[in-house]
């Protein structure tokens, strides 16, 4: 399969969607913009089954990005235990397959995803092709977050690609200072990059967007699984509004079958509108109708390793935030200017917060929603990190560090 004539072009491969569909969506989407903007060209190859060659027209020129399937993901239907032997023998492969039928080499491949058995398959092409390979590293993952837990198959194959095989990759892109302080003293170029949006492709929110200063809206957007703390949020939001005439709670992304299981069969206090799941496309729109959305998590590996894509999705959309401070939310949220800062993760620290976001005069909100905007501006939009990243893919080149086979047990 054609790619570009010219040299020097990036693969930005693994197995996540592209161009939406999940928070990994985004992230390859930002970086790869990101390095579109720094000259390169750049083609995704994603784990999704459409072998057709597309451009994405919004980066063309001075690079270029464009995307492809490489049939990694197994197609619907595929019973469980050919889903497993995919995942443990071959996941990897027909990317490889891919790269192998291009006519000319990339200078970088970038690997998001996968874990070990990608980047065995991955490595060990870059060595053979005289190759550079980095590694997009987002998240350092919990057993209880992944099926069989400690002992389980996908939790064995994490923490091997993390401590052992990506070490021995070429560089290390750190999505947050815990990861990259990680890599670094392993002995590897890092760059830390924070999720990265288009903002200056997002419309920017109306001054007066007509809301009722009277009543607060908040929003929670995403799948909660074991990272956000969706009950406390539902629990602190009754607490301080339990008939639901001052606070207005929409939930986007679970069913309310589903919160109501997060509340242990409770049925949904007043203040809360459960409206389901929408399209990655759809979430700045119901986050731009928000007076704040809230983010709440524990202080834990899980979550100082991590990035929430939807804390720069609300600041981009010109939205405050709502949050506890994990990860590097530090640098970025400031309480009353990007937001407000709950003190935990407790109802009790949320519930106050809640609080003192209801006594906000209509200016003060509005000076919030401005400086949300700015900071998104100056801290998540891809161009601001087209630079160093430029920087970095000049730097990194291919090590001559051992080539590591995948053992049996793995």
């Amino acid at each position: 399969m054609e790619t570009s004539e010219r040299d020097g072009w990036v693969a930005y491969v693994g197995p996540f969607r592209f161009p939406w569909g999940q928070a990994s969506s985004r992230r390859v989407y930002g970086m790869a913009g990101a390095l579109a903007v720094a000259g390169h060209h750049v083609v995704v190859v994603s784990g999704e089954h459409d072998p057709e060659l597309r451009e994405l027209p919004e980066f063309v020129g001075p690079g270029s990005v464009r995307y492809v399937g490489a049939g990694e993901t197994p197609p619907a239907g595929a019973g469980r235990l050919a889903k497993s032997a995919h995942w443990l023998l071959r996941w990897g492969v027909r990317t490889v397959r891919w790269l192998d039928s291009c006519p000319t080499r990339p200078s970088h491949v970038v690997l998001y995803g996968g874990d070990a058995p990608y980047a065995v398959h991955l490595r060990r092409w870059c060595r053979r092709h005289g190759v550079a390979l980095i590694v997009d590293v987002v998240d350092w993952y919990s057993p209880k977050q992944v099926p069989g837990g400690v002992l389980g198959p996908v939790y064995l194959s994490s923490q091997v690609a993390l401590r052992h095989l990506y070490p021995r990759c070429d560089g290390v892109i750190a999505i947050s200072s815990y990861l990259g302080d990680y890599y670094r003293q392993r002995g590897l170029p890092v760059l830390r990059v924070p999720p990265t949006l288009d903002v200056r492709g997002l419309p920017a929110r109306a001054e007066d967007d007509g809301s009722d200063p009277r009543r607060l809206r908040v929003v929670y957007a995403g799948s909660p699984g074991r990272k956000d703390l969706l009950a406390t949020i539902v629990r602190a939001v009754e607490r301080v509004d339990p008939v639901g005439g001052a606070i207005d709670l929409k939930v986007f992304g679970p069913t309310a079958a589903q919160v109501r299981d997060l509340l242990g069969g409770a049925p949904l206090p007043g203040a809360v509108r459960v409206l389901g799941s929408v399209a990655q496309q759809e979430v700045p729109a119901a986050l731009r109708s928000a007076d704040f959305s809230i983010l709440l998590r524990r202080q834990e590996r899980l979550t100082r390793a991590g990035f929430p894509t939807k804390f720069c999705e609300s600041l981009a959309s010109g939205t405050p935030v709502i949050a506890n401070l994990t990860s590097d939310l530090g640098d970025y949220l400031h309480d009353g200017v990007e937001g407000l800062i709950c003190r935990d993760h407790s109802v009790d620290a949320l519930a106050a917060a809640l609080r003192r976001a209801l006594l906000l005069t209509p200016q003060r909100r509005l000076r919030m929603r401005v400086a949300a905007r700015e900071r998104a501006l100056a801290s998540f939009d891809l161009r601001a990190y087209a630079e160093p990243v430029g920087e970095f893919f000049e730097a990194v080149r291919p090590s001559e560090r051992p080539t590591v086979r995948m053992h049996s047990r793995i």
